[in-house]
């Protein structure tokens, strides 16, 4: 495959988990497929893909950052490839994170749906306006991020760990 090639596949693999979170929240199958870790896998792929064959000058531009590194290392077709499939696996990651918060917390899925989507475009944003919300929320609940109205699956299938009860110390 060619490095534009692969460029397009990063974020074809992740738009279809972005369209779930975004579109069909609070579905049993996009709760588990939230819960996983398994959709930023086929991205991660495509980064090592772009990653290994530029390998020396990535850990030249990480091992001792700066702004010049950076820059030759985009100038890479390989390069800017792979700091693109990192970014889209990293936002994923992020939105699955989002979405999970969310239900945890009972925000609107209309409120979480625009949230997700410019989150998808411009994470550190979407990001931070989540944080927001959740420390509004939080707020009001004292420092106990756990205490909510109603606790998310975690599927044992695809987490390895029991489904959420109630938190000890919760009352129901």
């Amino acid at each position: 495959m060619t490095t534009h090639t692969l460029f397009d596949l990063a974020f074809a693999l992740a738009a279809p988990f972005w369209a779930l979170l975004i579109l069909a929240p609070g579905r049993r199958w996009t709760d588990r497929i939230a819960a996983s870790p398994l959709p930023m896998v086929p991205v991660l792929a495509v980064y090592l893909a772009l990653a290994v064959p530029v390998f020396p000058q990535l850990w030249a531009a990480v091992s001792q950052p700066g702004l010049t590194g950076f820059q030759e290392l985009l100038r890479l077709g390989g390069g800017a490839g792979a700091i693109w499939a990192q970014v889209i696996a990293w936002d994923l990651f992020l939105g699955q994170w989002m979405y999970r918060e969310a239900r945890e917390l009972g925000i609107h899925p209309l409120v979480m749906g625009p949230l997700l989507a410019l989150t998808v475009l411009l994470s550190p944003i979407g990001v931070l306006l989540f944080l927001g919300i959740r420390a509004g929320i939080l707020g009001g609940r004292g420092r106990h991020p756990h205490r909510v109205r109603r606790p998310s699956p975690r599927p044992r299938a695809l987490t390895g760990m029991p489904p959420v009860t109630n938190v000890p110390g919760e009352h129901t």
